[in-house]
């Protein structure tokens, strides 16, 4: 799959690290649209370690309740970054 993060930077998030992700975090599944929201248009962006970025966005509803976070860690780059992981938070 392929994103753009809310600079319109590509983010890639290959297959492999789509099912790590739904494995670790089972409430991802089905939930693209709203990654794809948290990473287009965040309500904060977070420095993570390494290089790595948070993408935090709140929604009224989420699969685990109402008024949660999700939250997308990933690598830009100029050229393609990719994704980390996905998961939701108070």
């Amino acid at each position: 799959m392929i994103f753009s993060d809310y600079e319109q930077k590509t983010i890639r998030l290959s297959d492999e690290r789509w099912k790590h992700i739904n494995d670790r975090h089972p409430e991802t599944r089905g939930q693209e649209e709203l990654i794809r929201k948290t990473l287009s248009s965040p309500d904060f962006v977070q420095e993570g370690g390494k290089g790595a970025l948070l993408a935090i966005k709140k929604f009224k509803k989420t699969p685990i309740s109402d008024n949660k976070y999700c939250t997308v860690v990933y690598k830009p780059s100029d050229a393609e970054g990719f994704m980390i992981t996905s998961y939701f938070t108070r």
